[in-house]
């Protein structure tokens, strides 16, 4: 219960709704979209440039990820060290935030079960700010997973456009394993 109510407000303080996204249809899992994930500079040195700034945008994943990246236990995943964070198909954390994550989740051996907002749709993010987030994900707490480029959000952003329902982890397993 108390899970269910942090991740209740969790959802409304993060993505501005009253509630979380409405449920997948069974049976809707992901199609593959091979990505690029090299091409964008580091967030540290972006200083200047008038690119997004990872680190400032991941201010709005912090409430439930928190800022250490280590999440709530028993509440939201930890993304530093995620398996599903730091994945070698960039597709997989590209679609989490465009179009966010609901139901139960095993993160480092661990299991979740909140929703995560669709960050992409719910709080619009341009391709260039969601890369740049993902990118500092990616290259932060100790995490090794490559540069993400607004090439590669735009790619799966498109491929994606018809989804209106979070993802469900199962949905999104064939993908994380698939990768090399």
């Amino acid at each position: 219960m108390l899970v269910a109510a942090a991740a209740g407000a969790a959802l409304a303080a993060c993505s501005g709704k009253k509630g979380a996204q409405a449920a997948q249809a069974p049976g809707q899992t992901a199609t593959p979209v091979t990505v690029e994930t090299a091409g964008i500079a580091s967030p540290a040195t972006d200083a200047g440039t008038g690119a997004p700034d990872g680190r400032q945008i991941y201010q709005r994943c912090a409430t439930c990820h928190q800022p250490t990246g280590l999440g709530i236990p028993g509440a939201f995943p930890p993304l530093a060290g995620s398996e599903w964070a730091s994945a070698a198909d960039a597709g997989v954390p590209i679609r989490i935030v465009l179009h966010g994550l609901e139901g139960p989740i095993t993160v480092k051996g661990q299991k979740f079960n909140s929703a995560m907002p669709a960050y992409g749709t719910n709080q619009p993010m341009n391709d260039a700010e969601v890369a740049a987030v993902l990118t500092y994900v990616r290259s932060s707490w100790g995490n090794k997973g490559g540069a993400v480029t607004a090439a590669a959000v735009h790619t799966v952003r498109e491929a994606t456009a018809a989804r209106k329902t979070a993802w469900k982890a199962a949905d999104l397993e064939p993908l994380l394993h698939a990768a090399h």
